[in-house]
């Protein structure tokens, strides 16, 4: 009989999971008009170093973590001018912010350019909920993510959400 409550418990987990990630994906779907191409937390993490990586969240955001070796370029605050003097125009960049929609709004602006931009799909978001390293302003590992506000933050699901600073 325990086992099969455990049984039916684990199903019930995935079951939750799955329905999650399904609105979470309709939540993606709704606000991503995708003018910028995605590219998959996956693809990224197995290639980082192939990429110039940029935050595109205020500074209070990126200071609570962000993925590692990324620039901060904000999004309120976000200047063109300053960010293309730092990059590399041969070199691919990945942008993202909470969930994408912000950093899709600033890489259509690095698209004008000319710089070859990908959009992180689920943004720091998705990468934090595949248990993907996050680091803090100090550069050391941590499970905290800025969860924007109380609407957004509910999508994180493998962080210790923060809100403020």
């Amino acid at each position: 009989m325990q086992k099969i409550t455990y049984i039916l418990l684990f199903l019930f987990t995935i079951q939750q999971s799955m329905a999650q990630n399904t609105a979470f994906k309709k939540v993606l779907d709704n606000h991503i008009a995708q003018t910028v191409p995605i590219i998959t937390v996956d693809s990224l993490r197995q290639n980082t170093s192939n990429f110039t990586i940029l935050d595109a969240r205020e500074k209070v955001e990126f200071e609570v973590s962000h993925i590692k070796n990324s620039i901060w370029v904000g999004y309120d605050s976000f200047n063109l001018s300053q960010t293309i003097k730092k990059l590399d125009k041969n070199k691919p960049i990945v942008i993202y912010c909470s969930i994408g929609y912000r950093s899709e709004k600033i890489g259509e602006q690095l698209q004008k350019k000319g710089y070859k931009v990908y959009n992180l799909y689920g943004g720091i978001f998705h990468w934090a909920n595949q248990s993907f390293e996050v680091v803090d302003s100090t550069n050391k590992p941590t499970k905290k993510v800025h969860g924007y506000d109380k609407n957004w933050g509910k999508w994180l699901t493998k962080a210790e959400v923060v809100y403020g600073k």
